[in-house]
Parts: C-alpha cells; sequence; structure tokens
C-alpha cells in the first residue's frame, strides 16, 4: 500500500527523480515489439514498481491540498466546508464512499460532480467557469482534477464502501449495470465486451473482469491515477468518458450521470477493496 507523505514539493520531485529512469525503461519496452508477452508484462510490473516510490500524481496531491484551503471564487471562500457525504469539511473517508446521494442537490453525484456543486454553491463560480477545464492536459494541469487527486488521497487505506440505501442510489446502480453490458454504436460494443470476462488481453494490457468483484477491486482501487501515457492524473470520470468515445458511443458532456451511474455500479461491484490512491497506470 502506498503510504500518505507529506512533505515539501521540492522534497517530492526529488523523491521522483529515481523514477526516470523507469520511464526511460517503459518508452524502450514498449518500442520493441518483437519482446514477448509475458516478458512485457514482467517488465512492466518492475517499472510500476520502480515508480511507485516517486508518483507524479504527488505534486498534484499537494497543489489540491491548497486548492481546498484556499479562498477562491466570487464569494473569495475556500471549499473546507464542502459536505462530501461525511459532513462538512469532513474529507478522510470521503471519496471512498463515492458516488452517494446528497439531499442538498436531489441526486447522486461523484466526487466530481460534488466538487463542481461546491464550487458553485460555496465560492460562486458559475457551471461554466467551475467546468471549462475539468480534465487536464499535457502541460496544463486542471484544478478540479488537482482537487480529486487531494481528495482520493485522504481515503488511503481505507475500503471502498459505497452506500446503497437511498433509492436514489438502489437506482444508479442498476442503471449502470444496463449500461455496462449494453452494446451500442458503429461497433455494437460495450463495457463488457472488454471487462466482461477472464483472461482478456489488448496489446501490452490485461483487462480486469470487472463484472466480478477480485477484478473490479483491483481495477477501482487506485483511481484517481497518473496515467504515464499521457503524462498527467486522470480521473475514473475522465477514464470512463474517454472509454466511452474509444467504445465509438456518442461523447458524455461532463458531469456525466451515465458515467456517474457506471461508476456507482463498479464501486458497488468493488466493495471491501481498500484503495490505494492515486495509483499509476500505464
Amino acid at each position: 500500500m502506498r503510504k500518505q507523505r507529506r512533505g515539501t514539493p521540492h522534497a517530492a520531485a526529488k523523491r521522483m527523480a529515481g523514477s526516470l529512469a523507469a520511464l526511460a525503461a517503459l518508452a524502450t519496452l514498449t518500442g520493441t515489439p518483437a519482446l514477448a508477452q509475458d516478458k512485457s508484462m514482467d517488465e512492466i510490473a518492475k517499472y510500476r514498481e520502480m515508480l511507485a516510490d516517486g508518483n507524479p500524481a504527488e505534486l498534484i496531491e499537494m497543489r489540491g491540498e491548497e486548492l481546498w484551503k484556499t479562498p477562491r471564487g466570487p464569494k473569495n471562500v475556500s471549499l473546507e466546508q464542502c459536505d462530501l457525504g461525511l459532513g462538512p469539511g469532513k474529507v478522510e473517508g470521503a471519496y471512498a464512499q463515492l458516488p452517494r446521494y446528497f439531499a442538498d442537490a436531489g441526486k447522486v453525484m461523484d466526487v466530481e460532480a460534488r466538487l463542481v456543486y461546491c464550487m458553485q454553491t460555496q465560492q460562486g463560480f458559475s457551471f461554466a467557469e467551475a467546468t471549462k477545464n475539468w480534465y487536464s492536459k499535457p502541460g496544463k494541469e486542471s484544478d478540479l482534477v488537482a482537487l480529486v487527486t487531494w481528495v482520493g488521497a485522504q481515503s488511503n487505506g481505507q475500503k471502498i464502501n459505497v452506500p446503497v440505501k437511498h433509492p436514489k442510489e438502489a437506482e444508479m446502480v442498476k442503471m449502470g449495470e444496463y449500461i455496462f453490458h449494453r452494446r451500442s454504436g458503429p461497433q455494437d460494443f460495450g463495457c463488457s465486451v472488454c471487462h466482461g470476462q477472464d483472461g482478456v488481453r489488448i496489446r501490452l494490457q490485461d483487462l480486469d473482469n470487472l463484472s466480478q468483484s477480485k477484478g473490479a477491486q483491483k481495477a477501482m482501487r487506485t483511481w484517481p491515477a497518473y496515467r504515464v501515457s499521457q503524462g498527467t492524473v486522470w480521473t475514473m470520470q475522465r477514464r470512463l468518458i474517454d472509454c466511452m468515445r474509444q467504445a465509438r458511443w456518442p461523447e458524455q458532456k461532463f458531469p456525466s450521470d451515465a458515467v456517474i451511474a457506471l461508476e456507482m455500479y463498479l464501486q458497488n461491484k468493488a466493495a471491501g477493496g481498500v484503495l490505494e490512491s492515486p495509483g499509476i497506470k500505464r
């Protein structure tokens, strides 16, 4: 389990310096198609182990904490009284219990949708302002992603325990299950094609069976995650929206209720999995 660290950005950057060799090793590996699949997976596992002690997401996590505590927006207030489901300002363990139903909003929200809501209601940002840069790009980090990264890290070591007590929560789980198994688009493709059975692999990547508890726990426990191929942190909503794009489904507008329903289903399947966030992905 990745232990949460405290320190300065300089100290974090110093820890990451040792990871450059791992990144170089991965670049060499992925550029050598002659390598056998099994050997490739072994090398990727070694690379992830090398990189784990200097996760680049650590700097983004620190920035997220600063954004949480800094007064911003037209109302010039911080997010320290934002209720993520455990009460105003209570962050530890909150991510492990999201998505969930929020009575004040009258709907089920994941961490991103809830942060956007708090940015609007507490800080005075408009919806357009709060969602303008909702995902990070290489060289252009998103404030929202930084906040999600920090919030996620506050649930390290906590078990995933998404509530399904409210009727709307149960409804979202069922909707998410339907979306997971539904085949659609010009390729007649769906989530379950890749993630509904054991032993599936695409390129160098083993694909977890997300319809089973073991596979869902393995996949969901390390989000948000630093994606080496993208050079930045991706959130679960970003990951799922991109999966839908690759399946040639209609592009979802952020934040997406359909994606939140899918998250709800997957987190429900992953119940009991211990979070190690932020993780590192290919």
